[in-house]
């Protein structure tokens, strides 16, 4: 082979060299960078998934503390007077709110938040959940949460407490499987019986008579017993020696 040849040839290796990279560049320009997996967002794990928890029915007994809880349903006379008592004694409390009262009342709703307050789920609508089916169980629940965190900005979980008290062990399970434990009572202060002719003194008495370490007593913000009462009844339980406690303070 001649010396031109051999030039031709190595010019013509070269130009097809340059012309493969010059594809191979351009490809890769077009075509993008080799894509990604990227993990999901980790999912909040459920600790009730497996098995339905106990329902609370008091808290620590062998603490002289008492748990007072106020469900908001419906109206909100004693919201006011609740908060200044509260405040007043340096106490933080324990509310079970409906998504229908928190989107009717965000403003209360934050007060009370922004004061500390525990904020826990008490439905939506206020029905009674022994008459739904599981599925519309989980529904009341989870568009109550939605409606809260809306206002506050967390979530509910993991407690709730069932409206009027009404639960059998489907509805337990149902809460479980949402992630949520329920919440009774061990007194019922009858403040909701104010329509009915209870009186302010009635509802003390029936409270100071009843005072045993890990107590949770219901009470309620629509009525304007609770808001009147509330100031005496702490003064009243810390003479005797106990402590007025939010629910997770008092467990």
């Amino acid at each position: 082979m001649s010396v031109m040849h051999r030039r031709i040839h190595t010019t013509v290796l070269l130009v097809i060299i340059l012309a493969v990279m010059s594809g191979l560049y351009i490809f890769h320009r077009l075509a993008g960078p080799t894509p990604v997996e990227i993990p999901s967002a980790p999912v909040a794990s459920n600790p009730f998934a497996d098995k339905t928890p106990q329902e609370i029915l008091r808290g620590d007994t062998s603490k002289k503390q008492i748990i007072f809880t106020f469900d908001a349903g419906s109206g909100d006379a004693s919201v006011q007077p609740i908060l200044q008592t509260l405040a007043a004694h340096g106490v933080k409390g324990t509310f079970f709110m409906t998504g229908v009262w928190a989107i009717r009342n965000p403003a209360l709703t934050r007060a009370i938040t922004a004061a500390g307050h525990e904020v826990f789920n008490h439905s939506y609508n206020h029905p009674h959940l022994t008459e739904l089916s599981d599925q519309d169980i989980v529904t009341e629940l989870t568009h109550a949460d939605v409606a809260l965190a809306s206002v506050t900005g967390s979530s509910t979980k993991p407690y709730f407490r069932p409206p009027y008290g009404d639960r059998d062990q489907r509805v337990l399970d149902a809460a479980a499987q949402t992630g949520y434990r329920s919440v009774y009572w061990t007194l019922d202060a009858r403040d909701w019986m104010e329509s009915e002719g209870m009186t302010a003194n009635t509802v003390k008495e029936i409270i100071l008579s009843n005072l045993e370490p890990g107590m949770i007593i219901l009470m309620h913000v629509g009525d304007t017993i609770t808001g009147e009462i509330l100031d005496d009844l702490f003064t009243e339980i810390k003479n005797r020696g106990y402590e007025p406690v939010a629910l997770t303070q008092g467990m």
